[in-house]
């Protein structure tokens, strides 16, 4: 049986689906998880592109503590993160 290896940015979905509600991660640190330290914006471009609802991608924020980007709208965002209690 041969295993096929994950891509990046399947791994960046898993990440961040296991992501519990009501916490976040910041993009540099799912790019770290990933094992890409340095990826952080394509942590960014990986998720503004995810329609996926099973991909909690407004979970994750910018290091500097602010919601950042979100392919729903930045005030979606903020929105979904306050109904969870993230912040």
């Amino acid at each position: 049986m041969i295993m096929k290896k994950a891509t990046f940015k399947e791994k960046i979905h898993k990440i961040v689906a296991k992501i519990p509600s009501g916490q976040v991660l910041t993009y540099a640190e799912v790019a770290k998880r990933a094992g890409r330290p340095k990826a952080y914006r394509a942590v960014g471009n990986i998720l503004n592109k995810n329609y996926d609802l099973k991909i909690p991608c407004h979970r994750v924020i910018r290091s500097d503590g602010q919601s950042g980007g979100y392919n729903r709208g930045a005030k979606e965002k903020v929105r979904r993160l306050k109904a969870e209690k993230a912040i």
